[in-house]
């Protein structure tokens, strides 16, 4: 991490700044599969204590959470837990998608970060976002940045002064090859200046 730190600092002066003010960021780190797909469908769009709250209401009904378990939960049943009728048609779409073998999540780790993108963006309801933080968290891909993450959006609104996500994405070519690492330290400062703690 040191290497993508100095790099970074090098290439932005955001990036030194955020350290000397809040230390060094938390690296996230999730399990491959499917029980980290099915909580990052729940924070679409929500705080991750949200999500994190209606995910343990599912797990208190079964521990380990399979395909086959979430498949035959009613959607009436998924309401009371508090999971909307839309993310409940999107973790049965995943469900389903496995069942089916229409995707093998063992095998995306051994697939380029495109690769995986191509196979996990045909189910129903995970997009770019959800993608790019499974291929950060669990593949750990060294060289994302999550525009459709709206902290990431508002810290580099904020720091540099920058309004559109192209020119965003074009700023962002000078941290390559440490884009993920560069959100790690947008993040850290996201939540702390706003004296938030956040368990990935």
């Amino acid at each position: 991490m040191q290497e993508a730190i100095d790099y970074l600092s090098e290439k932005d002066s955001i990036f030194k700044d955020i350290i000397e003010q809040y230390g060094m960021p938390n690296i996230p780190k999730r399990p491959e599969g499917f029980e980290t797909l099915v909580l990052l469908i729940l924070e679409q769009q929500v705080s991750i204590d949200s999500a994190k709250a209606t995910f343990l209401k599912v797990k208190a009904i079964q521990e380990i959470l399979t395909p086959e378990i979430l498949l035959h939960i009613s959607d009436a049943e998924f309401r009371n837990l508090g999971v909307s009728r839309q993310k409940t048609s999107y973790i049965k779409a995943l469900a389903t998608a496995i069942l089916n073998k229409d995707i093998d999540l063992e095998s995306l780790s051994t697939k380029t970060t495109q690769q995986v993108r191509e196979e996990l963006i045909k189910i129903k309801g995970i997009g770019n976002w959800t993608i790019d933080i499974y291929l950060m968290f669990c593949l750990q891909a060294p060289d994302l940045l999550p525009l459709g993450d709206i902290a990431v959006v508002n810290t580099i609104k904020e720091l540099l002064d920058i309004h559109e996500k192209e020119k965003m994405e074009v700023h962002s070519k000078q941290w390559s090859p440490y884009r993920s690492f560069a959100t790690y330290l947008l993040w850290h400062h996201y939540l702390n200046k706003r004296n938030r703690k956040v368990i990935y």
